[in-house]
This record gives structure tokens, sequence and C-alpha cells, in this order.
């Protein structure tokens, strides 16, 4: 799944401070998340910290966009194309032991 932000945003720009990939900006009046730039933060860390570092936790998963780990990793992979991501507990929230 994407993720996206709820109406509670305060527009702090915590989350946009956080994000890896770029895909948060100031929308026409709450932060936005770009769904084909989200990468849940697969490839990163081992949880979204867009929702870690959201005050309200307006930060939630997109029940309209579910999406595999595969797919996510896979867009990173692109987005990110001269890094070198691994998928381990540390970088992704579905091989994370504190689920």
């Amino acid at each position: 799944m994407a993720t996206l932000i709820l109406d509670d945003c305060i527009n702090c720009g915590a989350c946009e401070d956080e994000c890896p990939n770029g895909a948060i900006s100031m929308g026409d009046e709450i932060f936005v998340i770009d769904p084909d730039l989200c990468t849940e933060c697969v490839g990163h860390h081992d949880e979204q910290m867009c929702a870690t570092a959201c005050p309200p936790e307006a930060c939630v998963q997109d029940p309209e966009r579910v999406e595999t780990e595969d797919t996510l990793f896979e867009r990173a992979l692109k987005i990110h194309p001269d890094r070198a991501l691994p998928l381990s507990p540390e970088t992704s929230h579905f091989r994370a032991t504190h689920r």
C-alpha cells in the first residue's frame, strides 16, 4: 500500500523531511504523498518514516492501493538506481521483527 495523509495533517513538514524518496510535498491545503514515489520506506527503513514522524498520526496506509514488498522494492530501485538497497528486517516493514 502506498501511504496517504489524512485531513488531520497540521502542516508541520516533519513527514516531508523524513521521506527518503521525495514523495511528500505541500498540496493545496495539506501535505500529500505521490503514490508513484512512495515505497513505504522499503529498501530504506523497517517502518514508514512519515508515519513515525507525524505528530497527529495523519500518515496512514492507503487501503485503495495495496502493494507487495516486491512492487515497492522495485519502485525504490528505480527511484534510486545509484544506490545498493538491501532487503532485510532493517529495511522492510514486511520483514521487521517488531510487527
